[in-house]
């Protein structure tokens, strides 16, 4: 009787045995489609609990790699961005629960160099994102959002190596670097929001973007790329002029003039704007409110300037105002960013690249607010 693995020659009977015992060795019957070199340790920053119980301090530290487990990506982080929300919690001013220790920023962007069993949706060498809240694929937000918050109720991005589930990453647009990439997941997907999701955004429409930072920023580019005219504000007349080169169809400063709501008025000829991103909260929005046009939409996102004040009912009613609160958005939205960003090839606005050693310099920018756009972490 002939045995029937005999029939294959010698040669690649050899070969189909080397490669068995090779790949045995190697841990390839555990995890068979993962990368075999993932490093057993990597540098990771964390916020550590001050000793007082209030707030955080940065420390870089040596962590664990963990490999990636069932429907689990193993992504080599490449940058990360900064977001006023990480100084918030570093100061323990945003809601993490009752963690002492953490792996900050939401915003990351990388390669794949692993996948775990019954991963389809990526291979490695896939270039991604992580989406900001990791429990928000589509529609409705879940009622426990928060508990899939990166850089919050979870680890975030400020590490070489992340582990996530496969569901919580977005491809990244063709046309960006890591760089501008790791910019998308919390402003470039609130503003997106903002302006086309929550907001009606259409062309020709007037845009008011307060600041700039990195929502306003993001949304003036967003606006231009879809044939609309933003107005920005600032206090600085430098930013101004920045925001002029980009293609801002008006500037006011609202610091030499406090009731700015009456140049955005006479920009747009007495009509108004139709899209607001608020992002100042109670100091502004009685100024962009007085700057709305009949059936506009104000997309609350910050309160910079605080929260509270009485809700102008009258002035909402009377100018059939739609209003949303934004908390940045789900997969499905970023990804309909991202094929946006592809199309018109909107490049994200940086303002300076920290490399990895120096991240305790870009929180001090961050909170310092001498900046326009994006800080930016490079690993």
């Amino acid at each position: 009787m002939t045995i029937p693995i005999l029939r294959r020659s010698p040669s690649r009977l050899l070969s189909a045995c080397i490669a068995a015992l090779t790949c045995l060795i190697a841990g390839c019957a555990t995890l068979p489609h993962a990368a075999r070199n993932i490093p057993a340790t990597q540098k990771q920053y964390r916020l550590v609990r001050n000793a007082d119980g209030h707030g955080y301090k940065l420390e870089l530290t040596d962590a664990a790699v963990r490999p990636p487990g069932a429907h689990e990506v193993l992504i080599r982080v490449r940058a990360t961005a900064l977001n006023r929300r990480d100084v918030f919690v570093m100061k323990g001013q945003y809601p993490v629960g009752s963690r002492d220790t953490i792996v900050p920023l939401s915003d990351g962007a990388g390669e794949i160099v692993a996948v775990g069993n019954g991963v389809t949706r990526f291979r490695a060498g896939d270039r991604v994102a992580g989406i900001f809240f990791q429990n928000w694929l589509g529609g409705r937000p879940p009622e426990n959002l928060a508990s899939g918050a990166l850089g919050g109720s979870l680890d975030g991005m400020l590490t070489q190596y992340a582990t996530l589930n496969e569901q919580g990453v977005v491809r990244l647009p063709k046309n960006l670097s890591f760089e501008e990439g790791a910019t998308l997941p919390c402003v470039g997907v609130t503003a997106w929001n903002g302006l086309f999701t929550r907001g009606h955004l259409q062309f020709g429409d007037y845009v008011l973007l307060e600041g700039t930072g990195g929502v306003s920023t993001f949304g003036l580019q967003l606006a231009l790329a879809a044939g609309a005219r933003p107005i920005i504000t600032s206090s600085s007349d430098a930013k101004l002029q920045r925001a002029k080169e980009l293609g801002a169809f008006g500037t006011v400063n609202y610091k030499t003039t406090p009731d700015w709501e009456k140049p955005v008025l006479a920009l747009t000829g007495g009509v108004g704007v139709q899209e607001v991103l608020e992002v100042g909260g109670k100091d502004t929005l009685p100024h962009a409110l007085a700057s709305i046009a009949p059936g506009g939409d104000i997309a609350l996102i910050g309160g910079l300037g605080g929260f509270g004040g009485n809700i102008p009912a009258l002035r909402l009613l009377d100018r059939n105002v739609d209003v949303s609160g934004i908390y940045v958005g789900s997969r499905e939205n970023f990804e309909a960013l991202n094929a946006f960003i592809e199309k018109h090839n909107v490049r994200p606005i940086i303002d300076k690249v920290f490399d990895f050693k120096d991240a305790a310099a870009a929180y001090e920018l961050m909170e310092s607010d001498q900046f326009l756009g994006k800080i930016v972490i490079r690993l």
